[in-house]
């Protein structure tokens, strides 16, 4: 079962759709426009977003791309009318996982869901260790063991933010994507929470906390994790 969140601003065919997904038991939430559907998978944080081109306010594509610009890793499967393959291409290189075209037979479309959660879980599973200089990182037991074999625990923010951390390897995440991430849209704690999780981290992962190596400061924006 997966929580799965519509984007559709066709009534009928959210409808269809969402009786058809709820009858094979995954929890469903449907958005009428672009705008709407981002800010219900900030909320909702679903496994699975499928997603119209043809919106009332801004196109499926836009909306592509805010989700992944905003961290967003969930499979994103694009349903539409528009046959072209540029069209398919463009949506593809926003970071959809799939493009179907409208009509579809709904047994394709149950496989390709499954199709593209299969994949989201085994992507998952490979993101729930990794190694951080000579130190590795397990997110699921939320612990860092060092190459002496010592372990330090991770707290929930902590494990958090070093899983959108890794996610993003090797760019900035700016503060702002890790607090409505992980503490929540429109949950702001203290201005310097994030940076004591930081500091925090760097003890457990850094062989110099004062010259960090892999947990670094993006100036004026926020921190991007180096292996």
């Amino acid at each position: 079962m997966a929580h799965i969140v519509i984007i559709e601003d066709e009534p009928d065919l959210a409808m269809g759709l969402r009786d058809n997904l709820e009858f094979e038991q995954h929890t469903v939430a449907h958005a009428l426009s672009g705008a709407e559907g981002v800010a219900l998978v900030a909320q909702r944080r679903p496994d699975l977003v499928l997603l119209d081109i043809m919106l009332p306010d801004i196109d499926g594509f836009e909306v592509c791309r805010r989700l992944r610009a905003g961290g967003a890793t969930m499979p994103i499967l694009i349903l539409s009318a528009r046959s072209q393959e540029i069209d398919k291409v463009r949506g593809l290189e926003l970071g959809a996982d799939d493009y179907i075209t409208k009509p579809f037979g709904l047994k394709e479309l149950l496989a390709r869901i499954q199709a593209a959660l299969r994949r989201a879980e085994i992507r998952a599973a490979a993101r729930t260790q990794f190694r951080v200089g000579d130190r590795t990182v397990d997110l699921l037991h939320q612990k860092v063991v060092d190459s002496g074999g010592a372990e330090a625990p991770l707290g929930y923010y902590e494990t958090e933010i070093l899983r959108m951390l890794f996610d993003r390897q090797g760019t900035a995440v700016p503060r702002v994507d890790l607090l409505e991430q992980i503490w929540g849209a429109g949950v702001y704690p203290a201005d310097r929470t994030v940076d004591n999780h930081i500091v925090s981290l760097r003890r457990k992962l850094e062989p110099d906390p004062r010259n960090p190596q892999h947990i670094l400061t993006a100036h004026a924006v926020g921190y991007k994790l180096v292996l």
